[in-house]
């Protein structure tokens, strides 16, 4: 699970942290799906495949971000939380990456970075204090295995009106 809390890296950028962690019940790992920067997303309006969006850690009000340090255990780019109340800058910006038109919160989906292009990726490198035992999460070039996240809970809204009749709606 992408998780975040207020605890920030001891090198590279020195923003939050985001690691994986396996528990199911820890409210660290709750992520709200927004526009990318400088963008309006209507709540209710599906999630195209191709198409930027923002993460933010619903604990913190930071967004997942990343940038050209080195992640602290694997080398690979670090992935961080940045900003203020939802609010941070282009950096913040991931773009959807799955198969078919939307995503679809049954489906493995990958995120791509819109400005380094690395994958948002975990792998087996686990640190030790003061956030023992989690995963680091990191950017890496390829895409593969590491790289599928999928949506475990949440609140899900259902889809806009508009939206609807975009699907179904057939003229005569």
């Amino acid at each position: 699970r992408l998780h975040s809390h207020d605890v920030r890296y001891g090198s590279g950028s020195g923003q939050q942290s985001v690691t994986g962690v396996s528990a199911a019940d820890d409210g660290n790992s709750y992520w709200r799906v927004r526009g990318p920067t400088e963008a309006v997303c209507q709540r209710g309006t599906p999630v195209r495949c191709g198409q930027a969006i923002r993460l933010t850690h619903l604990g913190t009000g930071r967004n997942l971000h990343s940038h050209r340090f080195a992640s602290p255990l694997s080398g690979n780019q670090e992935v961080s939380a940045f900003g203020e109340a939802g609010e941070g800058d282009y950096l913040d910006d991931w773009t959807v990456v799955c198969s078919g038109t939307y995503w679809v919160r049954e489906s493995e989906v990958r995120f791509q970075h819109t400005s380094t292009d690395v994958f948002l990726s975990v792998t087996g490198e686990q640190y030790g204090r003061p956030i023992h035992g989690q995963k680091e999460v990191h950017g890496m070039a390829a895409s593969n295995q590491n790289n599928y996240w999928k949506v475990m809970e949440g609140i899900f809204m259902q889809p806009s009106e508009a939206f609807k009749a975009e699907q179904y709606h057939a003229e005569l």
